[in-house]
């Protein structure tokens, strides 16, 4: 990656273009909101625009929030709904920083690059992983997408994982790509110490949308390899709604076949009460697989498991590893390995201190990075690119 000196962005208005922002729950909405936080924070003007979201009560941001008329899907009217509202505020926009966090913004403005009379001053890119997947198995998207990286003044990513999957389809973002990793949701960035639990059950936690790619089904079938005895000791907890197809309820046929490992069904849970399932689990595990042009490319819910001194069990694929520390703040094993995956639960469930130890490590290595410098990186001077 390029080493020269990046100069600021000289305007302080920047506009973040998303579509997927409170009420909308994932890494890339926590993403999305926390830069919107922290570069208000340092002192830039910050304007978010978001899809529709009539039915949640909004929250005191620090920085203006405009709704915009479309629901912040991926279709071609969806593209065409957001390329008109970005042509109305064209003005405005060419003497300011445009902000596309994800890939949604970024369709629309694919649509829009060719015409000289819309064009931000400045151009900043977030890629998280399996867009760049998508958009490089097409032609047509390859090329639009080259292009605009070419257009951009930044192109950020969450992981090495991301950056290097980035800059093998993509090199035109070699001299301008920068690390942004997530930090801790600014929430619950400090924590006190976690208490030892008096339980007789060893908690077993998943955090995330139900969807297959998660790794809910990889996790509960190792659980269940677990000897009776051993099992006899554990409870496994799922939280997280939005199901993919008939997920849950294939995870639900799963966990009734083995009865003997109870299984509880939270659905979406609000952060307050997130919290408190944190602080009553025991190992957290997230066995991320990757699904044709699906991957993991960073994984923000390690990083809040880990601030709440809750070692980590997961699998060694794409960006994980920059989130979950391996044999320090967690266990990592290799997709596809069952019997392995079964023993690191093992493992975990038989030695208390060693939970404890991994725990303590991934309260300190949850707080290294923050919102504060990945804006930083994004919006303002920095040294060098990573």
């Amino acid at each position: 990656m390029s080493s020269t000196r990046a100069t600021a962005l000289s305007d302080d208005f920047v506009y973040l273009i998303t579509h997927e922002f409170y009420p909308v729950r994932g890494g890339i909405a926590t993403f999305t909101e926390e830069i919107a936080k922290a570069g208000a924070g340092l002192g830039y003007d910050m304007e978010v625009w978001a899809q529709s979201a009539r039915a949640a009560p909004e929250k005191p941001w620090p920085f203006r929030l405009r709704r915009l008329p479309l629901k912040g899907t991926h279709s071609l009217w969806c593209q065409f709904q957001l390329a008109w509202e970005l042509v109305k505020a064209r003005r405005q926009l060419r003497q300011a920083t445009v902000y596309l966090p994800e890939p949604g913004p970024m369709l629309a403005m694919m649509l829009l690059q060719y015409f000289g009379a819309f064009r931000p001053k400045r151009l900043v890119l977030t890629f998280h992983g399996s867009e760049i997947i998508k958009f490089a198995r097409s032609p047509l998207r390859r090329k639009l997408v080259r292009r605009l990286i070419c257009r951009a003044d930044r192109v950020s990513t969450l992981s090495n994982y991301t950056q290097e999957l980035l800059l093998t389809h993509f090199p035109e973002a070699a001299d301008k790509i920068f690390l942004t990793p997530g930090a801790v949701r600014s929430d619950f960035a400090v924590l006190p110490p976690r208490r030892s639990r008096s339980g007789k059950k060893i908690v077993v936690l998943t955090v995330g949308r139900l969807h297959p790619r998660k790794g809910h089904l990889v996790t509960l079938r190792a659980l269940q390899l677990l000897p009776a005895e051993v099992s006899a000791r554990v409870e496994y907890w799922i939280v997280g709604g939005q199901s993919k197809g008939n997920y849950e309820e294939t995870l639900r046929a799963a966990a009734a076949a083995r009865p003997e490992l109870k299984v509880r069904f939270f659905g979406n849970l609000p952060d307050a009460e997130l919290s408190d399932i944190y602080d009553r689990s025991d190992i957290f595990a997230m066995t991320s697989v990757h699904q044709e042009s699906s991957v993991e490319g960073f994984g923000l819910v390690y990083l809040e498991a880990a601030a709440h001194g809750i070692p980590v069990v997961a699998h060694d694929v794409g960006g994980v590893s920059d989130a979950v520390f391996d044999g320090t703040t967690g266990l990592l094993v290799p997709p596809d390995r069952p019997a392995q995956l079964a023993a690191a639960f093992e493992k975990l469930i038989h030695d208390e201190n060693l939970r404890r130890t991994l725990g303590d490590a991934g309260r300190k290595w949850a707080a290294r990075n923050s919102w504060k410098k990945s804006a930083e990186a994004l919006f303002g001077a920095t040294e060098g690119v990573a």
